[in-house]
């Protein structure tokens, strides 16, 4: 119970990523406000980070044991292949900075979007 009550006290609230609002400028109200109305869903049913897949290469020096019982330092080159995932935290506010964007966009254009409040 203690560790929940840590880990609740450490968590921090999200802050959206800047995103210009210039990309929007060519939508009309109706699209705006279709657009953040379908951002606020894809918040609303959790947002999931998306798998990126990438290649990397290591150098190092490593010791190596030799065939005599001997043994010595020789350079070592390693290839990895894999997924990492951006976490959901970075995911949400690049979210919340397209919802932020989509909103100002709005408001310079006059149309009446309410923009969300968040913690």
């Amino acid at each position: 119970m203690a560790s929940v009550l840590v880990m609740t006290g450490c968590a921090s609230s999200v802050k959206p990523m800047y995103v210009s609002p210039t990309q929007y400028q060519a939508l009309n109200c109706a699209q705006l406000h279709a657009e953040y109305g379908r951002i606020a869903q894809y918040i609303q049913r959790g947002v999931s980070s998306p798998k990126t897949t990438g290649v990397g290469v290591g150098l190092g020096v490593g010791g190596i044991f030799g065939r005599g019982g001997g043994w010595g330092i020789g350079p070592s080159v390693s290839v990895n292949m894999g997924q990492s995932q951006r976490t959901q935290n970075s995911e949400l506010s690049r979210v919340l900075g397209e919802q932020d964007a989509i909103a100002q966009a709005a408001q310079f254009k006059g149309c009446p979007i309410m923009a969300a409040i968040k913690k």
